[in-house]
């Protein structure tokens, strides 16, 4: 074997599973290559799923009940499979689908795997960026290679890929492949005081990510469209003498479908990290996403007599804010709330008398007059109607939207390859629980409401989620209490 080609044990994978997702479908057909000093040799096996097969599988790949019936669970080949697997670099052609499904699988088994991935699809870019068609069918017929086998059948696939690296490497610079697989890879070298098994447990999803040190103080707080990627950026060579990485001691994270996923985990653990106790405010993490204030207020417009509105401070330890109305902006404390309503009592010349912001019971015109940025409804210039209309006005942006629905919604997210799947169970603006599937559901929904109070950062990103109307929503009946 010419070094060149396997500078170190390979194994080209290719699976076919009963479909895409990863928490309710299972592996079928297992087809590997594995490649060392020693050689090439060839494996496959069918896997009983221990469940139907659809018709469009079947068709797709040619296998079926009848052959899958007579053949071994996942359980029993694991042991020859993790055998095999061990120590090498797991090649496959979208690696993440064939490399989560197998971490599944063996997750089931309460087997812990982990392997460094290459993925041909990436690699095929990097080497060829003037094409725009990587998928294994084009890269066949752009590098003119022999389909040994049926296509859709695990071993015929995983040969391909073997014979695709052999044809790399003939046509470019050893250099320039071990440069690209190297850059691909990403296996940086980590700060001594973390565990070098990070770099395979990262996975390649959207989520959110912690970094923590000496007592387990919260260091910094993000979401990532690509956890792996982003979390691995902060150990390139030019950041290891950085004061973040030196006081670093360990990473969390948690995945999710896609974008809305990554934002409710960052909530989550913003408040994880403020519920364990006093934190330094962490990098990127803002004002706190997630960290609901005990203060947290917001004004409501009573109306007085004569016509006149006056904006009255509520607090969400006394109302619900989901389901209250006329509610204006969401405030920490009640001196950010004053001082809030202040500006715009400036900016659109309001009365501070009439807003509560001065003292009625003093005669005379209010301090906002005396500016000249008020119009003198305090001194009779302007009527108290027409100053409740443009107090109305300008408090309009802020309103809060009331939960407009009567019981909880369903929102269902589907990451981009359409391998995961993650439904969000939301009611009155909180997060109720996020579930993998319909089973997990119905057990979380008869658990009954969450007894979390109101967030607003929650709120804000469910919102902004149903106002775009890009994500599929499911309205379920209310609450058995």
């Amino acid at each position: 074997m010419n070094p060149a080609v396997a500078p170190e044990a390979l194994v080209f994978v290719d699976l076919e599973t009963s479909g895409a997702n990863f928490a309710n479908d299972r592996i079928i057909e297992v087809g590997l290559v594995e490649v060392d000093s020693e050689g090439a040799r060839e494996w496959s096996a069918l896997v009983n799923p221990e469940a139907p097969v659809s018709s469009f599988i079947t068709g797709l790949t040619g296998i079926d009940d009848a052959m899958l019936s007579t053949a071994p669970t996942f359980a029993q080949l694991a042991p020859s499979l993790l055998e095999r697997l061990r120590g090498r670099l797991l090649i496959a052609h979208n690696a993440r689908f064939d490399y989560g499904f197998l971490r599944c699988e063996f997750k089931r088994l309460g087997i812990e795997f982990r392997a460094p991935t290459l993925c041909t699809v990436k690699l095929s870019r990097k080497l060829f960026p003037q094409h725009h068609r990587h998928n294994l069918d084009s890269l066949v017929v752009r590098h003119g290679l022999a389909v040994a086998g049926s296509r859709h059948r695990a071993l015929a696939d995983a040969r391909l890929l073997w014979d695709l690296w052999r044809c790399w490497h003939g046509q470019l610079p050893v250099e320039t492949m071990r440069s690209v697989v190297a850059h691909i890879v990403g296996r940086p070298q980590l700060p001594a005081q973390l565990d070098a098994a990070l770099i395979d447990d990262l996975p390649e999803a959207a989520g959110a990510y912690a970094f923590y040190g000496e007592d387990d103080r919260l260091l910094l707080l993000r979401r990532a469209s690509n956890l792996r990627q982003q979390v691995l950026a902060h150990f390139t060579t030019t950041k290891h003498d950085t004061p973040l990485l030196r006081d670093l001691r360990r990473v969390d994270w948690r995945d999710a479908a896609g974008d809305l996923g990554a934002r409710l985990r960052e909530i989550e653990m913003s408040r994880s990290a403020a519920q364990s106790g006093p934190q330094t405010r962490p990098q990127g993490s803002g004002d706190g996403p997630g960290a609901a204030a005990k203060a947290l207020c917001s004004w409501q417009l009573r109306a007085l007599q004569n016509g006149n509105f006056r904006p009255e401070l509520v607090l969400a330890e006394d109302i619900d804010f989901a389901i209250a109305d006329d509610l204006f902006g969401l405030y920490p404390s009640h001196r950010e709330a004053s001082r809030s309503l202040r500006k715009l009592a400036d900016a659109h010349r309001l009365c501070y008398k009439l807003l509560g912001l001065d003292d009625s019971a003093k005669p005379g015109a209010c301090a906002a007059y005396r500016q000249k940025s008020c119009r003198g409804v305090c001194i009779g210039k302007e009527t108290i109607a027409l100053h409740s209309a443009r107090v109305l006005t300008a408090l309009a942006k802020f309103k809060l939207k009331p939960w407009p629905y009567k019981g909880p919604l369903l929102l269902r997210e589907r990451d981009e390859f359409g391998m995961r799947e993650e439904f969000h169970l939301v009611d009155r603006w909180r997060l109720v629980a996020s579930v993998a599937n319909e089973e997990a559901l119905q057990a979380r929904l008869a658990d009954g409401p969450t007894g979390l109070p109101f967030d607003p950062d929650t709120y804000r990103v469910i919102g902004r989620f149903l106002q775009a109307g890009k994500i599929g929503i499911r309205p379920l009946p209310p609450f058995s209490l």
